[in-house]
């Protein structure tokens, strides 16, 4: 997957699963302090990304996400994992 398509997917999934404006949704945006996302929000953003990638993402990873650029990254590995 080409990291355009990944930005492309990840903000399209955040925008419609939270509300999001897509102003808001830049690789330096921190997930809790700038999105206003919470712990439960992160789970149902893991759900939703295994289920748009058709790929498994490790929680214990999720955990160390920090911005949307760490989730970004946390997807093109899961997508290289896949292939």
């Amino acid at each position: 997957m080409m990291e355009q398509e990944i930005v492309s997917k990840v903000n399209a999934l955040m925008a419609r699963g939270f509300e999001l404006s897509e102003k808001d949704l830049v690789p330096t945006a921190r997930l809790k302090e700038d999105l206003g996302l919470d712990s439960l929000d992160a789970v149902d953003m893991l759900v939703h990304l295994e289920e748009s990638l058709g790929s498994r993402i490790e929680g214990e990873r999720l955990m160390q996400v920090k911005t949307l650029s760490d989730v970004y990254g946390l997807v093109k590995e899961a997508a290289a994992s896949k292939s």
